[in-house]
């Protein structure tokens, strides 16, 4: 028998959706959930990796299905959840990886590569927090949300001017949502991580100025994506019944360093 601390971090039952679930944190967040008791949906544009995904869920025990889509159109959400719920049920935790980056100067920002960020790492968030949360709402039953923000939508880095504006966004919505939802049994918090060792941001870290960042860094080193699993599991499981547009930072201290 589970003692009460197991059963208090644990998200047995519950059916967490996950985007962004083909690589990186999104991939790690699936593995992650589905170890501690979760049916998880993986969702992703790429079918392919997503099924890599799945299957390895599934082949270490957990449960787990692939669904293909994009945040990019409320039709595409909506597609996502009624797959969702046709496997499992009714998603009560929603996890929200998928992202974008574009790197360079503010003056060369391209409007093409501001609205495919746009609508991917913001609107994208907004459309799969709105169907989730009308269908809670709507069943009368609780959930939890986790928006995966940055450091450095609350801190400035030059050369990423699009992604930190959006991150930045995404906090605020974050806040406005567990305003606005309080009292319905949904709970929005955000995971705000620093430099973390990922594919979308390995081409910024092998550059000279990425080296460089790490050497600012107070472990010297980027965070690995396991080391998320704790703040996940706190904010997608009952553990954090209390927090609510709570941004939970995960740097190693580095944005509260004035270097």
């Amino acid at each position: 028998m589970a003692s009460r601390i197991e059963s208090l971090f644990s998200v047995q039952g519950k059916v967490a959706l996950v985007t962004g679930a083909g690589t990186g944190m999104g991939r790690q967040f699936a593995h992650t959930l589905a170890e501690a008791g979760a049916r998880v949906v993986c969702v992703a544009r790429n079918q392919a990796r997503l099924e890599a995904v799945a299957s390895s869920i599934r082949d270490a025990g957990g449960e787990a299905v692939a669904v293909a889509g994009d945040v990019g159109s409320t039709a595409g959400v909506e597609a996502v959840f009624d797959a969702a719920e046709q496997a499992f049920g009714r998603v009560n935790v929603l996890v929200n990886c998928a992202a974008q980056v574009d790197f360079g100067l503010f003056p060369d920002v391209k409007d093409e590569n501001w609205e495919a960020l746009l609508n991917v790492n913001f609107t994208g968030m907004m459309r799969t927090c709105r169907s989730f949360s009308r269908r809670l709402i709507a069943a009368g039953e609780p959930g939890a949300i986790v928006n995966i923000t940055s450091i450095i939508g609350e801190q400035v880095i030059p050369g990423i001017p699009t992604y930190g504006t959006l991150k930045a966004a995404a906090i605020q919505l974050t806040r406005s949502m567990a305003v606005d939802l309080n009292g319905q049994g949904i709970r929005v918090n955000a995971i705000s991580p620093g430099y973390f060792q990922t594919e979308m941001a390995a081409s910024l870290f092998e550059s000279e100025a990425g080296k460089a960042l790490i050497e600012r860094h107070p472990l010297k080193r980027l965070g690995r994506v396991e080391e998320l699993d704790g703040p996940l599991l706190l904010l997608a499981s009952d553990a954090s019944s209390h927090m609510n547009g709570a941004v939970v930072t995960v740097d190693a201290g580095h944005s509260v360093y004035l270097f």
